[in-house]
């Protein structure tokens, strides 16, 4: 008898955990609901109507605790730095190299480095996400509080995002994060960055390429990319002093002829005033020490991580490099 019991409540137990597995915080919604209404003039009950559709994501929590940013960079590079995504790129490029040219000129980003970022993002766009963004959100910011402020912002910018354009929040899906379309921009980026580069009179990143790549090109002029300057160079280690000047901060801040101090020697292409930052990189046979300029700060400002920055830095050089060699082969 008393073996049934422990059976049936543990069950009944599991059953209701199970109910409530997909359930956001109420309290937290309900004070959400509150501020929109209070800060945007919302409707209070239309609201509540869309929360009342809305579902706590375990997935997206699962997915954001094991980010890919977490591998040793030779599993990290081998993601991205693969075949196919370079064949891609280059097929990419060539059908929509009207707009990529016109993005290097109109904001100085090179085509190689725009078709890098959406070729890392979506695969070209074959791949944008199958989480609803309204789910992802609403999870982040009341069920994830290490960083639940940065996605209670984002939830808000989202539903001004869809109430400016006219779209139902619920409709459109992204990565678990709450990015969105071909180039991956969460919502506060789409309103800050994305553009109409078609003059077709709307913003459209989740269908259009070009809009994506006039996008692209924008936020990168935005974060201060610098026309025909370096990304990142290999550095020539001479001692152990390199050590000194590791952090976790990408911003460069070491100029190039102070190298010399921290057993490092600099560069004879790099301007001795230039800000530089030590990166170190794990591989299967111990270790690359590289130095990243201005350009590659900008990229670590689309993805907050070296790893992701190289990465797309190191595909725009082979998918520049086989476009080189195609043209050449033709002229």
């Amino acid at each position: 008898m008393y073996k049934s019991l422990k059976i049936f409540l543990i069950s009944y137990l599991l059953l209701i955990n199970a109910s409530h597995a997909d359930v956001l915080d109420q309290n937290s919604i309900n004070q959400f609901i509150e501020n929109m209404v209070a800060t945007y003039q919302y409707d209070a009950d239309k609201l509540h109507s869309l929360f009342s559709q809305v579902k706590l994501s375990q997935r997206v929590l699962e997915a954001i605790s094991r980010p890919a940013e977490k591998l040793p960079w030779y599993e990290y590079r081998t993601l991205f730095l693969q075949p196919d995504r370079i064949e891609q790129g280059l097929i990419f490029w060539e059908r929509y190299q009207t707009a990529l040219k016109r993005a290097d000129q109109l904001y100085g980003v090179p085509a190689h480095i725009i078709v890098a970022i959406i070729g890392v993002e979506t695969r070209y766009g074959q791949s944008t996400g199958k989480d609803r963004v309204m789910d992802a959100l609403a999870t982040l910011a009341f069920h994830y509080p290490e960083r639940s402020d940065f996605f209670r912002n984002e939830l808000e910018e989202y539903l001004l995002l869809t109430r400016e354009q006219g779209i139902d929040p619920l409709s459109i899906k992204g990565s678990y994060a709450g990015a969105m379309g071909i180039p991956q921009f969460i919502p506060s980026s789409y309103r800050r960055y994305a553009i109409d580069f078609d003059d077709d009179g709307k913003i459209d990143i989740w269908n259009n390429p070009v809009d994506a790549i006039g996008s692209v090109a924008n936020y990168f002029n935005q974060y201060g990319w610098e026309m025909g300057e370096m990304i990142a160079v290999p550095a020539e280690i001479q001692s152990n002093q390199y050590v000194e000047i590791l952090n976790d901060d990408p911003e460069p801040h070491i100029r190039a002829d102070e190298l010399k101090k921290y057993g490092i020697n600099q560069p004879e292409y790099v301007p001795p005033e230039a800000l530089l930052k030590l990166l170190r990189l794990d591989t299967s046979e111990g270790e690359e020490i590289w130095l990243g300029l201005n350009n590659f700060y900008v990229i670590t400002r689309y993805n907050h991580s070296v790893l992701y920055a190289m990465a797309v830095y190191q595909l725009s050089d082979e998918i520049l490099r086989r476009y080189e060699n195609k043209v050449a082969i033709f002229k």
